[in-house]
């Protein structure tokens, strides 16, 4: 089990040197002067050097990469003057010199061009509600997808079966921007005198006496769009598992001894058939988190996808790096806790193998 471990995060952490190595490479070439977008075009030349060199672009590429990746690393060598200690949350380990000290720190993901901001701290303010809507979207998407794809295997060949099979193609089918347009408008618009749904609205309205109002239902249609994908997966494996399991022989001696359809299905079946189902459920929380940038930027909510989506668009390029950052962490993460739990639903599967 350590040694399992140990090999996943030592991959893991290739995976994300990988990513790191990409998206820095990506966001340097592409156009864009911090100085520019910060000072404004007239900003004369003493000012663009000093902005420069604030944001250590008057370096070059391959020590700015290797910069980069020190303020990355929860391990790292830092300079010991105060302009460096202060961009630092840390834990001294070691003197190494006058200059030079090894320490034990948050990673840091640099600050915004445009607000100076840190963007951990960005990040920090709206991934909680991006969290929220990918917990809404799981939970939706789980609870409907079992039970249409236990009904679809219980009336095998059926309308109802039939209907949850045609309901999960039309799912996988469909992009989520595109499904997302369409919910917005016809339940926001079309129906909105009935459903009382707005079109765009975040988990807090402002009321200028009030201040900040909590609007749950500002996250149904966010969330019906961004669980269907998922629903239709659950659905297609519900489906499948049950209908190889219930074709197994322990459950026709359950039949021969008499019990009820019910307790055969919710207490042998069902049971059984969930293992390939949890092990989706869980791998698909940081797709959900991934894939809510289009998600919440159609619907105007207020996390790490909007964020994102209105960062790249002010070429606000240390935000937009730290949220794929983040996303690809919680990728890696996520798969290794998927695998542990797997091996704990399947005691076939060998975690030091």
């Amino acid at each position: 089990m350590i040694i399992y471990l140990i090999k996943r995060l030592g991959y893991g952490l290739l995976v994300l040197f990988g990513v790191v190595a990409v998206v820095f490479t990506l966001f340097t070439i592409l156009p864009g002067d911090a100085a520019r977008m910060t000072q404004g075009q007239r900003s004369d030349v003493a000012t663009m050097e000093a902005v420069n060199k604030e944001f250590g672009l008057d370096k070059p590429k391959s020590v700015q990469f290797v910069n980069y990746v020190s303020d990355l690393s929860p391990i790292s060598i830092i300079a010991t003057d105060s302009e460096t200690l202060a961009k630092y949350h840390f834990i001294g380990i070691a003197n190494l010199s006058a200059e030079r000290m090894l320490v034990l720190k948050k990673p840091y993901l640099r600050r915004s061009y445009q607000t100076k901001k840190e963007v951990t701290e960005i990040l920090w303010n709206t991934i909680p509600n991006t969290g929220l809507l990918a917990l809404a979207a799981m939970l939706f998407a789980t609870i409907i997808g079992i039970g249409l794809g236990v009904l679809a295997a219980i009336f095998k060949d059926t309308w109802i079966d039939k209907l949850a099979v045609s309901t999960a193609i039309l799912g996988i089918s469909m992009p989520s921007f595109f499904a997302g347009i369409l919910i917005a408008w016809f339940f926001a618009f079309v129906l909105g005198d009935y459903t009382g749904l707005n079109l765009s609205g975040s988990l807090y309205d402002y009321d200028p006496f009030d201040g900040e109002i909590l609007n749950l239902k500002n996250i149904i249609l966010p969330t019906i769009t961004l669980g269907i994908r998922p629903l239709a997966i659950i659905v297609q494996l519900t489906r499948s598992s049950m209908l190889e399991v219930l074709s197994l022989d322990y459950i026709r001696t359950a039949k021969a001894k008499g019990l009820s359809a019910i307790a055969i299905i919710f207490r042998h079946a069902l049971r059984n058939a969930l293992n390939p189902v949890v092990t989706a459920v869980s791998g698909w929380f940081a797709s959900l988190m991934a894939g809510a940038f289009f998600v919440e930027y159609i619907f105007g909510w207020n996390g790490l996808g909007k964020v994102t989506v209105d960062a790249l668009e002010l070429s606000d390029f240390p935000v937009v790096m730290g949220a794929v950052l983040f996303i690809a962490f919680l990728f890696v993460i996520i798969n290794i806790l998927v695998d542990i739990l797997y091996g704990f639903l399947d005691p076939r599967v060998k975690l030091n193998a």
